[in-house]
C-alpha cells in the first residue's frame, strides 16, 4: 500500500473582534470594489502592517536565532540527537510539523524547548508529552 503524504494547510483561520464602526468602514470599501471581501481586507491589512515591521521581525529573527517558515522536525533528526547526547531548543516561526513516526518518549529525550510563533502540527499525544516545553 503506497504511503500518502500530510497535506498541509496553506493558512490558518483565526478569529477577530472588531467594533461595529470599523467593520462597517471594512465592508464600504469591500462594496465600492477596494477588497473582494473581508478576508481580503484582514490579510491585505496584516501584510501592510509585517511589511512595515519587516527590519525589525528580521533582526529578532536573528537575534533568537528561529528558523523561518516551515520547520520539519523528523524521527531521523531526533534519532541523531538522541544518539548524540543532545537535547533541542527549537525556535520556528511559521509552521512546525512533528512526523506522525515520532514517539512521545523520543519528542521527551530530545526536545529541550518548543517555540512556536504560528502553528504547530503533531499527535495529541506528543502535544501532551511536550506541553511542560512548549511555549
Amino acid at each position: 500500500m503506497a504511503k500518502t503524504a500530510t497535506k498541509i494547510p496553506e493558512s490558518e483561520k483565526i478569529t477577530i473582534n472588531i467594533g461595529h464602526v470599523d467593520l462597517g468602514q471594512v465592508e464600504l470599501l469591500v462594496q465600492e470594489g477596494f477588497y473582494s471581501n473581508r478576508s481580503d481586507f484582514i490579510r491585505t491589512a496584516i501584510r501592510n502592517q509585517i511589511d512595515r515591521h519587516a527590519e525589525t521581525v528580521r533582526q529578532i529573527i536573528i537575534r533568537k536565532s528561529v528558523d523561518l517558515g516551515l520547520r520539519r522536525i523528523t524521527h531521523a533528526e531526533l534519532t541523531a540527537a538522541k544518539d548524540a547526547g543532545q537535547m533541542l531548543d527549537i525556535r520556528a516561526l511559521g509552521l512546525v510539523v512533528i512526523a506522525p513516526d515520532v514517539t512521545p518518549e523520543l519528542a521527551r529525550e530530545t526536545i529541550s524547548a518548543l517555540s512556536v510563533l504560528g502553528t504547530l502540527q503533531a499527535d495529541d499525544a506528543l502535544k501532551a508529552a511536550l506541553s511542560d516545553r512548549i511555549s
